[in-house]
């Protein structure tokens, strides 16, 4: 498809979605019922199974299902996908996000969610590594939440329509209330994900984390065996991750090995490739390098924007010749370089976020670009957000920028209305290539490492190939 026919097709979407009677209908949908309540999920909940509605409520379920099967014919989506997605309690929280979301922020280029789809939460600061590159510095001792405060957490965040949330840490394994709490969360239909280094996941920790309801693992791998050990600061440590990958993968659990690249290991990507396929796991992602925490540290290993350009173009080469693997990155400028090499590719798949799965990947594949316009790119803020382990609210777990706390300012608050994070849902004021790039709205650069190199939320990523002015003054 050409790019004018994109083009079109965005404009098509913002001409539906501003329409006066669609405008007045989400409105309607979106306010509770007097006697239903949650309108908007009760009705997405009655597109799968019977639920008891008031009349009013009733004939809006049968609106919506008329703007569902057109706002999909836009995206090329079939009914029967809608249909299949809406079975999944998180995935019509999503649905819910984001009609909420247009409804209070309009059709934006990139979307802005009524609530964050993601919460990373870093569960506790404990930890039995000490990692160089730990943007929280896990280890040093710091409050955390109690396990009642921590339930309460989850009531609030399901209540407002947030969809998923990963438990990350320090160590999260390392608090003894992580299965209680694990569990609780999937009682309220989260998505749960875990992000861990792997050497506590024995075979049975592997059972109780699958038991749990936790149906992702995120287990770091920064290289080899030695180039491991040392990056993690213990011999031995690599063994011991790998076998926690062994054991995810065994019970079922769906794994990616993380690997934060920077000089140290660029050169152990490949081998790192061959030894997931070996495993079985089928995701990989390269995590971008942040000058935040111990990783202040290691600063002179950042990858140049150079070095950065090609190790992205290998992932995504590798993306499209193997389909059992997925290689995927948080750097923004990945989805940017899909988009470029869309061209090259007859099934090329634009990728709108790291937050991709096989579903997503299939769908995606030889599909324009149109939906990266509203999803892709840094979701600090946007689409995401982060809590430290005393309840801090941050806009992403590399951005140490407190917004609030859960306790004493309740996260929908400082969500709906905080400065910075209205800052960083405005693209057009960003500085550099980041601020004018015709790739915009699909990255807009890593707003940690802005931050991290500038302290300005607004200011050029200088790992991008497009900031290389930048990245030479930093350099000097």
């Amino acid at each position: 498809m050409k790019e004018a026919t994109q083009f079109e097709i965005i404009e098509k979407t913002k001409s539906y979605m501003g329409n006066p009677l669609v405008k007045t209908f989400l409105n309607n949908i979106t306010k509770d019922c007097p006697k239903c309540g949650n309108r908007l999920r009760l009705i997405l909940k009655n597109h799968v199974e019977d639920v008891d509605l008031c009349l009013s409520c009733r004939v809006l379920s049968s609106i919506l299902k008329i703007f569902l099967n057109n706002a999909g014919r836009l995206f090329g989506v079939k009914k029967s996908d809608i249909e299949e997605v809406l079975q999944h309690p998180y995935m019509r929280r999503a649905f819910e996000n984001v009609l909420r979301g247009v409804q209070v922020y309009g059709v934006q280029e990139p979307f802005i969610s009524y609530a964050p789809f993601l919460i990373v939460w870093d569960f506790t600061n404990k930890c039995n590594l000490t990692c160089k590159h730990c943007y929280q510095k896990a280890g040093e001792s710091s409050e955390e939440l109690t396990t009642e405060q921590a339930k309460k957490l989850i009531d609030e965040l399901a209540d407002f329509g947030v969809s998923a949330i990963a438990f990350s840490g320090g160590e999260p394994l390392m608090r003894e209330d992580f299965f209680e709490v694990a569990k609780y969360a999937k009682s309220k239909d989260f998505f749960i994900s875990i992000a861990s280094n792997g050497t506590l996941i024995t075979e049975d920790m592997a059972k109780k984390l699958k038991d749990s309801g936790v149906e992702y693992v995120e287990i770091s791998l920064d290289g080899l065996e030695k180039t491991h050990d040392s990056f993690r600061g213990i011999k031995g440590t690599f063994q011991r991750t790998v076998r926690g990958i062994k054991n995810s993968v065994n019970v079922g659990l769906d794994v990616c090995i993380a690997m934060t690249i920077t000089k140290h290991n660029v050169n152990e990507v490949e081998d790192l490739l061959k030894l997931a396929k070996e495993i079985g796991v089928n995701k990989f992602m390269m995590f971008n390098f942040v000058p935040v925490g111990r990783g202040k540290d290691i600063i002179k290993f950042d990858l140049t924007p150079e070095e950065r350009e090609k190790v992205l173009k290998f992932l995504y080469d590798r993306l499209q010749a193997d389909k059992t693997l997925l290689t995927l990155s948080t750097a923004p400028q990945y989805c940017r370089i899909a988009m470029e090499y869309i061209k090259k590719y007859e099934d090329g798949v634009v990728l709108p976020s790291h937050f991709t799965n096989e579903e997503a990947i299939k769908y995606l594949r030889g599909k324009t670009a149109t939906l990266a316009n509203f999803i892709g790119g840094c979701g600090a803020g946007r689409v995401y957000g982060a809590i430290e382990p005393n309840g801090d609210i941050t806009p992403c777990v590399f951005m140490k920028i407190k917004l609030g706390n859960v306790l004493k300012d309740g996260f929908k608050q400082v969500w709906s209305s905080h400065p910075i994070l209205k800052e960083l849902r405005d693209r057009t004021k960003f500085k550099g290539h980041c601020g004018v790039c015709e790739y915009r709205s699909v990255c807009g650069g890593c707003r940690a490492r802005a931050y991290g190199y500038f302290k300005d939320l607004r200011a050029p990523d200088p790992g991008c190939i497009n900031n290389l002015e930048f990245w030479n003054e930093i350099a000097k």
